[in-house]
């Protein structure tokens, strides 16, 4: 079962596990995700319960007969759950909770837990790693660490079989460039495509470890059947550095334009700098990130111009 898997990273998970064959079931309120990030699948390949598992009796019939569960399914936005933290935490904390005992009671093999890099803060140690001590600096931080420790709980107490994969900055197609709460990268394409400034929220020097979809999905599949890791967390990215000021100058490049960015103030609760130390899950997991930043940029603006015809900024020419 996949929660969220009609969203960006969740279905593109679907999509890897139909291909391999696998019987999935997708569970999916569509507040954030979409029905047509599977309708490339035939009828019958998968399961789609549109339902949101926080309701009695939702996350219990969900998980019936299923082996594995991959929880994707969140309100993944610092500035959203700063804005309105009773909301992030219902989505983020009490359906994993939910999840989390439907899941015991019905004796899945593992469940596997999309957590995020936020926890760690602002430490000016690079890069983070696993044995660092945790800082949240928004509810959505504290959020998904409390989903860790929630899960680090149900493993010692009850026997639960889970893993706690930390995600740093994921991008790709179906990135939804429409929300504000959006990746940086989505939102950035969608504007210098449509011939706009896109603002960067600080100075433009601060870093993100950008990690492209297909690679996440890798790992997040490998974690749900590898030896040896449960109860583990770990993070789950490429491992290095960009900063923003100078992933606008390769989107810009790569789109063709010449336009500069819009500075505005820092936003409450970012992380100034972010990198993952991905040692961990390539001696566990053999991770192996396959795609380089530049290469998922362009993957990811030669889809937003397939799905967004009529946009006046055309292709540059080869």
């Amino acid at each position: 079962m996949v929660t969220g898997g009609a969203g960006f990273i969740g279905s593109h998970l679907v999509d890897r596990l139909v291909e391999a064959g696998e019987t999935v079931r997708v569970v999916d309120d569509l507040s954030t995700g979409h029905r047509h990030n599977l309708v490339q699948h035939a009828a019958g390949t998968f399961e789609f319960i549109e339902a949101d598992l926080v309701e009695p009796g939702v996350a219990t019939r969900a998980v019936e007969g299923i082996d594995y569960v991959l929880h994707i399914a969140a309100i993944p936005s610092v500035p959203r759950s700063v804005a309105d933290p009773v909301t992030s935490h219902r989505a983020n904390v009490d359906v994993t909770l939910l999840l989390l005992e439907a899941a015991r009671t019905a004796e899945v093999k593992r469940l596997v837990f999309a957590s995020s890099s936020s926890v760690y803060g602002n430490s000016p140690t690079l890069p983070k790693h696993e044995k660092m001590p945790t800082n949240p600096l928004s509810p959505y931080a504290l959020q998904k660490l409390i989903g860790e420790q929630y899960g680090q709980l149900f493993n010692s107490l009850y026997g639960l079989d889970i893993v706690s994969l930390r995600f740093f900055n994921v991008f790709g197609p179906r990135q939804d460039p429409s929300s504000p709460y959006s990746g940086v990268i989505s939102l950035f394409t969608a504007a210098l495509c449509q011939g706009k400034r896109p603002t960067i929220h600080g100075d433009g020097r601060q870093t993100r470890d950008f990690t492209y979809v297909s690679d996440v999905v890798s790992g997040m599949i490998t974690a749900s059947t590898a030896a040896g890791v449960s109860g583990r967390v770990m993070n789950l990215a490429a491992g290095g550095r960009v900063s923003l000021k100078s992933l606008f100058e390769v989107l810009r490049d790569v789109i063709g334009v010449d336009l500069e960015p819009l500075y505005g103030l820092p936003r409450k609760g970012d992380v100034r700098d972010s990198q993952a130390d991905n040692t961990l899950a390539r001696e566990l997991l053999g991770f192996d990130p396959q795609v380089r930043v530049e290469e998922g940029i362009r993957r990811t603006v030669e889809w937003h111009r397939a799905t967004a015809p009529g946009e006046r900024v055309p292709p540059r020419p080869t």
